[in-house]
């Protein structure tokens, strides 16, 4: 990137999720595959797919020429308006979602789609509270960021009232104390607990992400989200997958909940719906609760929702998912991951835990495996010359996008990549720990 086009971006450009002088701006002016060019016409492995979100790849040209169609033909629209993309999107939705989900909220992301679910739970139920895990994401509008439990909500409080706090399905620090071969669940049954002390009668609905995500990469227990879909359905408590970072092939299935045959009352989507390539979330919902919305008024909307040229690069990145079976690509490739990152633990001491599902894994770093000691307390971030510093200055020399959150090293590429570049990949991760730490963790 030339300093002359940063400079210009920095002077009336903010940047996100960051004090603009530390701020490490991303590199990039095109994009094919698994790859993108940056200014100097390097090619960078994006491991991160940009924002977890360009499932489909870079640079598309049928995701491209149906945005530039639909340019053509209609580029704006009332949010009730009737056109062709819309309607032909909510029946690919429906062809894809779990069974029984066929309804859809059509919005603007996946904090907006985490708002509209929660308000609609309130509406549905009459009840007020809903449950959210203690380390969750689900998005940075107010509403989205008071159900998240992680450290962005914090200095925005006081936010929405009435969000309770769950424990997570982490394993590799179980927050009971438990091993994995004797836990029985608990991070699942002790959600009869809290819903008791706060009398379950008040509770509209449990948020839960399909798999968590950027707080963690947890991949739940076989039989966690069968507990809780059978805890919400003794109390009359609405079941919420928010699939935002999940869905769409991520996990190797079209959503996570898929991989345990559960089906939520209310699915959140976003990211991966349009491969990044144009803004939409849509929030999915059982005809039994749209129906309620038959003869009341849903209390949701903003101008731009269901824009046609968001609705048009979401139906035609799903037929790239169907047409290059980039699902059950994702789904072949699950040992390659697996396997992979199982080897960079035996390798580096720093590497505490390795966890995948799909082309989702994590490599959760630690200053002593024996403790288990993070390399950074939990929410803050790597300071200069630390070894979470090194390991990002390390990746990058390696020309690799890949997210480092606090001690979680994210690996979520392209749906689209081969076999042979998820290894490359890899590869240059392990040169990048081993120069990370030289001379050991500090």
């Amino acid at each position: 990137m030339s300093d002359d086009l940063e400079a210009r971006q920095r002077r009336h450009v903010l940047y996100t999720w960051s004090a603009q002088d530390r701020a490490a701006p991303l590199p990039i002016a095109r994009g094919e595959g698994a790859w993108f060019i940056d200014h100097a016409g390097e090619r960078w492995l994006d491991f991160e797919s940009q924002v977890f979100n360009v499932n489909a790849g870079h640079g598309d040209r049928r995701i491209v020429d149906a945005i530039k169609r639909q340019a053509d033909e209609l580029a704006c629209a009332h949010p009730a308006a009737v056109f062709e993309a819309k309607a032909a999107l909510g029946e690919a939705l429906a062809r894809v979602t779990p069974p029984g989900i066929d309804r859809f909220f059509l919005c603007l992301s996946g904090a907006e789609a985490n708002e509209n679910a929660f308000k609609i739970a309130r509406l549905v139920t009459g009840r007020a509270k809903v449950v959210a895990r203690r380390r969750s994401y689900h998005g940075a509008t107010m509403g989205a960021l008071s159900l998240t439990g992680d450290h962005r909500r914090p200095p925005l409080e006081p936010g929405l009232w009435g969000v309770l706090r769950a424990e997570d399905p982490y394993c590799y620090r179980c927050p009971f104390g438990l091993e994995p071969t004797s836990c029985g669940v608990r991070c699942a049954s002790h959600l009869e607990t809290l819903l008791e002390l706060e009398d379950p009668s008040t509770v509209a609905a449990i948020f839960l992400e399909g798999v968590t995500g950027a707080n963690g990469g947890f991949v739940p227990p076989p039989e966690y989200w069968p507990m809780v879909r059978a805890i919400c359905d003794r109390h009359g408590i609405l079941l919420v997958a928010d699939e935002v970072f999940s869905g769409f092939g991520r996990t190797g299935r079209w959503f996570a909940v898929d991989h345990w045959g559960v089906v939520p009352d209310m699915i959140t989507m976003a990211k991966g719906l349009t491969s990044g390539y144009a803004p939409l979330g849509a929030v999915g919902l059982r005809a039994s609760i749209a129906a309620r919305f038959d003869d009341e008024t849903l209390w949701c909307g903003l101008t731009s929702y269901a824009h046609p040229i968001s609705c048009a690069a979401a139906l035609a990145t799903i037929g790239v998912y169907e047409q290059d079976r980039l699902i059950e690509h994702a789904a072949g490739l699950d040992p390659v991951l697996g396997e992979g990152l199982e080897r960079l633990k035996a390798r580096h001491g720093i590497v505490g835990d390795a966890r995948s599902i799909g082309l989702f894994g994590t490599l959760e770093l630690v200053l002593d495996r024996e403790t288990k000691t993070p390399i950074v307390p939990y929410g803050k971030s790597a300071t200069p010359g630390s070894v979470g510093h090194r390991v990002k200055q390390a990746l990058r020399a390696r020309r690799v996008h890949a997210a480092l959150n606090g001690n979680f090293l994210f690996v979520a590429p392209p749906l689209c990549i081969s076999a042979e570049d998820l290894r490359e990949g890899l590869a240059r991760i392990d040169d990048a720990l081993t120069e990370a730490t030289a001379g050991g963790a500090t």
